[in-house]
């Protein structure tokens, strides 16, 4: 018999990974891998050409580089979460008690401040062909509530983190076309922990709760392909598949005591400690631009984002025997954004940008979670690009994202063996906001 708190801990752990991964719609996904990007909101990711980071935009673009550069840098966000009205609750399922509230604390800000990196290198070999390889983080989430957080039977702690290292070739067939393609090296990790009523002992003793974590981890192939074609001088039209990616997680989950020692379930007198394994698809995302040479100092871009996230309707969850553990409906929706963007050569040393984006969420209010309590987002972005040589470029960028203010209203049941025995109950209404100071450096060979 496989313990209930594995069995709801993996439902935790592949909610948060699914919630983490959306890219461009919703969510805390990562969105930086460019500074030059950020500074006109990504509205010409995949048409406008500006340095090496067209290696993760458009691997179609490098074949319009001129010479081989190497560009570095990285984006510090500061996300700031106001929560109100929170309360939680927990009821006896077994003999059908009334909710007794849980005591605790609601101070928001819980995601902490995080730098990231990212390095990419183009390198053209002739005026048709060109290689390049990225390193950088497409994905990452990280919650941590304080300790006495009120919702913490339904998720205190949440982290996952995505690095990829990607080689990319293009071909430039004409003045006109060009196409790119790369292959995505993708490793995964994270940690998830809450706080678990003890098997047996229904709503007693809050501060007897277990300590239940779950860390877990995998790599996985994917790919990306691009196309860039410009009927006229003017005008750059970019198209960019990314695929989806199929991970097997394995990983490893422990019950604690307070005092720290394993749990056992009381039932078996099995230690709380196992093996899990799940199969998680990332969905597939398209990204289409168009970037307008409007005169020699002016240049406007827009752009739209797609992610095929209807394909994730359900968390299946089971054991190294194939074995269902847990089967839960997720329901997403596609999801879209758009975003619109301008670059000003004020001169020849200086350029300046500015853009927009509307970030929309593929989630429902059913499903919404405290672990990444997210909603539809706007971003406003400004930045710079400053060239002192020839051959080197600075870029700064900054982005303001609010959310609209959203609610989290999640209820869990604990079960015992086969039979529910603790139902519990987390509400509250958030409100985030996000900053992001974002630096990078290009040179070129």
């Amino acid at each position: 018999m496989h313990n209930n708190v594995n069995k709801l801990t993996w439902a935790i752990a592949i909610a948060a990974a699914a919630f983490a991964s959306q890219v461009n719609a919703g969510g805390y996904q990562i969105n930086e891998q460019s500074v030059s990007g950020q500074g006109y909101g990504h509205a010409g990711r995949s048409s406008n050409v500006n340095d090496a980071t067209i290696v993760f935009g458009n691997p179609a673009g490098m074949s319009f580089l001129d010479r081989a550069q190497l560009t570095a840098g990285g984006t510090y966000l500061n996300v700031n979460s106001r929560i109100s009205n929170a309360e939680a609750t927990r009821s006896n399922a077994l003999t059908g008690g009334a909710a007794q509230p849980l005591e605790g604390s609601s101070e928001g800000d819980m995601v902490p401040g995080t730098l990231i990196p990212f390095a990419f290198y183009a390198h053209p070999v002739n005026e048709q062909l060109a290689f390049g390889f990225g390193v950088y983080a497409p994905f990452g989430s990280k919650t941590d509530y304080e300790d006495g957080f009120v919702g913490r039977n339904l998720g205190n702690y949440t982290e996952l983190r995505v690095i990829s290292a990607q080689p990319t070739v293009s071909y430039r067939f004409n003045d006109q076309w060009s196409v790119g393609a790369g292959i995505t090296y993708n490793r995964v990790d994270g940690e998830l922990q809450r706080q678990v009523p003890q098997p047996g002992m229904g709503m007693a003793n809050p501060d007897a709760d277990l300590d239940s974590r779950v860390e877990g981890d995998d790599d996985a192939w994917g790919y990306n392909l691009g196309v860039i074609f410009q009927p006229v001088p003017e005008t750059t039209l970019g198209l960019t598949y990314r695929s989806k990616v199929d991970y097997d997680l394995t990983g490893s989950y422990r019950a604690t005591n307070p005092d720290g020692s394993v749990a056992t379930n009381p039932l078996t007198g099995a230690a709380l400690e196992d093996n899990a394994r799940l199969n998680l698809v990332t969905p597939e995302t398209i990204n289409f631009s168009v970037t307008q040479q409007m005169s020699d100092r002016l240049k406007l871009m827009a752009g739209v984002s797609w992610v095929r996230w209807s394909r994730f309707n359900e968390i299946h969850v089971t054991n190294d025997a194939g074995e269902t553990i847990t089967r839960e409906t997720q329901n997403y929706s596609n999801a879209w954004a758009y975003a619109v963007g301008g670059e000003y050569q004020l001169n020849p040393q200086l350029a300046l940008r500015a853009g927009v984006t509307l970030d929309f969420t593929p989630t429902s209010d059913e499903f919404r979670s405290a672990r990444i309590p997210s909603d539809d987002r706007r971003v406003f972005s400004v930045g710079a690009g400053w060239t002192p040589m020839d051959n080197l470029t600075v870029d700064f960028a900054y982005s303001y994202l609010t959310e609209r203010g959203t609610r989290v209203d999640q209820t869990r049941t604990d079960y015992q063996g086969s039979a529910a025995e603790t139902e519990l109950a987390y509400s509250a209404d958030y409100k985030n906001e996000a900053h992001g100071f974002g630096a990078q450096l290009t040179y070129r060979f």
